[in-house]
């Protein structure tokens, strides 16, 4: 195969790994931005933090007042309620727009770069790649990208924060329920693992059967005088046809992985409800002998 054929189709070959080293790359567009970006960390940080001590409210709502009828405190704990949920929307808001912010400036300049690599390369380059793909290129395919400086990187940061806060949390108030709590773990990351290994294939098999559209229409529409003055409008609908089923596939293919993964992480995470509730169920009710209709008072165990 030629070298221009097979540069021509680098990109159909699907799979591979993550490149860490592109990732380096990417991540040194955020060098200029870096104040704002930790500032936008922390601001997450502290909103995911309130997020994990919102059941502690829950708990003390259920103890203290619902369960004893207690009604002395009750606005003041209502109202530190509501502020915990003020300051969360505060928080988020401002890291929303933080985020927002770099990530856009982030993606200015990726495609002013490469707009102007874009005018560097020589005429032989645009014979080998149709203009539809290069355009993608600079506009969907940066979008994308946008995605992982926004929504990824801070974000993944704060889940974490959040999982060990909870996780902490759970072994304070009972160690015992933490670790029946995080049986399902293996399960879920099982599941993770399977949904990240498909979704990626498709969504590679999406992005690239979008460059194709795009390389078709920009092809049909700047010789569309062409096809027109040879009578060959039927053969470019089946062509376009061909090709824009193909994409169509593409994304059902997508959507079918993740109709299978969302409802079998609730499904897991009933499992873990269930498992929770029968532990703690067993510990604090063992079964007892009934004595003249009597059950004996239940085995002091897990509170």
């Amino acid at each position: 195969m030629p070298d221009e054929v097979k540069k021509y189709h680098e990109e159909d070959e699907i799979g591979g790994g993550v490149d860490f080293r592109v990732a380096r790359r990417l991540l040194r567009y955020l060098r200029p931005y870096w104040p704002l970006a930790v500032v936008a960390l922390v601001l997450t940080l502290l909103a995911n933090i309130l997020v994990s001590i919102q059941p502690y409210f829950t708990k003390v709502a259920v103890d203290d007042f619902i369960t004893p009828k207690r009604t002395d405190g009750i606005w003041w704990f209502a109202l530190a309620f509501f502020g915990v949920f003020l300051f969360r929307f505060v928080f988020s808001y401002a890291q929303e727009i933080l985020l927002n912010n770099v990530g856009q400036r982030v993606m200015f300049d990726l495609r002013t770069e490469i707009f102007t690599k874009l005018q560097r390369q020589e005429v032989a380059y645009y014979d080998r790649y149709p203009v539809g793909r290069i355009m993608t290129r600079l506009t969907s395919d940066v979008d994308a990208l946008n995605e992982m400086f926004t929504s990824g990187v801070i974000d993944v940061l704060g889940d974490l924060v959040v999982i060990f806060a909870i996780v902490v949390w759970l072994f304070a108030i009972n160690w015992k329920l933490a670790i029946v709590s995080l049986v399902t773990v293996p399960l879920l990351f099982v599941c993770t693992n399977w949904f990240r290994k498909h979704a990626r294939r498709g969504f590679d098999r999406v992005r690239t059967r979008n460059a194709r559209l795009n390389a078709f229409l920009q092809e049909y529409i700047s010789g569309a005088q062409t096809v027109q003055l040879m009578n060959a409008e039927r053969k470019a609908k089946s062509r376009f046809r061909a090709i824009n089923d193909d994409y169509r596939t593409a994304n059902l293919e997508t959507i079918y992985y993740y109709a299978i993964f969302y409802p079998l992480v609730d499904f897991i995470g009933a499992i873990g409800i269930a498992v929770v509730i029968f532990f703690y169920g067993y510990e604090r009710y063992r079964p007892a002998a009934f004595v003249q209709g009597q059950v004996f008072p239940p085995k002091s165990g897990v509170d």
